[in-house]
């Protein structure tokens, strides 16, 4: 149940992102950073019927930006950039959806991002300094079509409904 009453906005720091990718091991969804979630709507300027004191702003399109997925490199082998390494390597592009998770206290799923058919677009892994105690950061920049904006709370309503 939703509750209506909530005093403080959502943390940020404690997500999820699964990639519907196989094999998936326990790491491929942890991430210390995702950015790029945005969506834009491209507008068009047009006149009115010989008004020319001002521009009428059409929509034409909507935009999607990039999505940056950072997170520390492991040493044990990772599917996610299995995936990555095959398109950089190979040029071979399988599309996949994932789905970004903002996470309440229990872990369970409160906003959902379903992103669909990204590719990667850049691998960037992080300088290689001995002179710094730091950790190895692997940056993965991905592209795709579009997202949805899944809300948990609707998703259980109509589930408990259909029971």
């Amino acid at each position: 149940m939703v509750d209506l009453l909530q005093k403080y906005p959502l943390t940020g720091f404690h997500f999820s992102v699964v990639f519907e990718l196989f094999p998936q091991l326990p790491h491929d969804c942890r991430f210390q950073e995702v950015s790029g979630l945005s969506a834009d709507i491209v507008m068009e300027a047009g006149k009115e019927g010989g008004n020319n004191s001002f521009n009428r702003q059409l929509p034409v399109k909507i935009q999607y930006s990039d999505i940056t997925l950072k997170r520390g490199m492991f040493e044990v082998p990772s599917g996610v950039m299995a995936w990555c390494i095959n398109a950089i390597q190979n040029f071979k592009f399988q599309p996949t959806n994932l789905m970004i998770s903002l996470l309440n206290d229990v872990h369970f799923p409160i906003q959902n991002w379903y992103v669909v058919n990204a590719i990667p677009k850049k691998v960037e892994f992080s300088t290689l300094n001995a002179e710094q105690s730091q950790l190895a950061i692997e940056t993965l920049v991905l592209t795709y079509e579009y997202f949805k904006i899944i809300n948990s709370s609707t998703v259980l309503a109509e589930v408990m409904n259909s029971l």
